[in-house]
């Protein structure tokens, strides 16, 4: 064979290999594409951060606060939430000191509950020397009348207003009361329509809201960005005493997984694990089994 034909053989050997590969190459790239939109769509987050209401283990604080707090950060919890428990929201510690603890064991202090009704001044300074964010009302009680809870909203704006020059918002944290109809409307409905979202943010304890009947899907979607911080605690299946029906993180049918997603979506920042019933074992023990529970939780 000459070589001229030879050469051009393997030139159209060459072109038909090109023209066979072409088409394959050309159909693969988009089922990679597919591929590749899938796996982003079916990727898992996981919380980085997660707190404790401290009086979840109150018992122990009232003992020793310092050792408790260090055992919780060993449990992985990054942010805590305090209350006054006699002490004051520092527990009896100096600034200075309190902010050193919170260095050594990788803690955030992010906020406290408090009587902000008394004393706010002191507490809001005190509050603002150790970097916490927020001072919230854990309770005010049902309401004898709608025009009450217009009342306490306005008191919420008015407190929103003496905190800000602390750099320390005010947030409200609710129970299952505000969650029942009253005179044809929602309590809780009334404190959101009439506080300044400037300066008044809110705290869904997503149990309270739960065994209420209420639905915390729905209410977060219905005021997006309200609802900064959260308690996460679990309701047994059923129905029953909603005060008896908390048990731990998983063992329960309130969906967080889901409840999560969507209140990050929603604007949720804080997700606070407070544990008031223990069916099985210690408030500490309690504690590490839900600190376990939101490492591994994939939502």
């Amino acid at each position: 064979m000459n070589k001229p034909r030879r050469k051009f053989i393997q030139l159209g050997a060459m072109l038909g290999l090109g023209a066979a590969v072409m088409p394959l190459q050309f159909c693969a790239a988009p089922k990679k594409e597919e591929e590749a939109i899938g796996d982003m769509a079916s990727a898992k987050s996981k919380l980085s951060n997660f707190g404790i209401q401290l009086y979840s283990v109150k018992e122990d604080m009232a003992i020793d606060p310092v050792a408790t707090m260090r055992t919780l950060a060993s449990y992985g919890y990054k942010q805590f939430e305090g209350f006054d428990g006699g002490k004051g929201i520092l527990w009896g510690m100096q600034p200075t000191e309190f902010k050193a603890l919170m260095t050594e064991i990788g803690v955030e202090m992010i906020a406290s509950h408090a009587n902000v009704f008394e004393n706010l001044e002191t507490q809001a300074a005190q509050a603002a020397e150790v970097g916490i964010k927020y001072l919230i009302c854990p309770w005010i009680g049902p309401q004898k009348s709608l025009e009450d809870y217009k009342k306490k909203a306005a008191e919420f704006n008015q407190i929103g207003e003496k905190l800000k020059p602390f750099g320390i918002k005010f947030a409200y944290h609710n129970h299952d009361y505000t969650f029942v109809t009253q005179e044809g409307a929602i309590p809780q409905d009334i404190l959101m329509d009439n506080t300044d979202p400037a300066l008044v943010d809110f705290e869904m304890d997503i149990y309270w809201v739960h065994v209420a009947n209420a639905k915390p899907a729905e209410y977060l979607a219905k005021y997006p960005g309200r609802f900064r911080l959260c308690h996460l605690k679990d309701a047994e299946v059923g129905t029953g005493d909603p005060h008896q029906r908390g048990v731990l993180l998983g063992a329960g049918e309130i969906p967080y997984a889901d409840l999560i997603k969507q209140s990050k979506e929603l604007g949720m920042e804080y997700f606070i694990v407070e544990q008031e019933r223990f069916p099985t074992g210690t408030p500490l023990e309690a504690a590490a089994a839900n600190a376990k529970y939101l490492s591994a939780l994939e939502f």
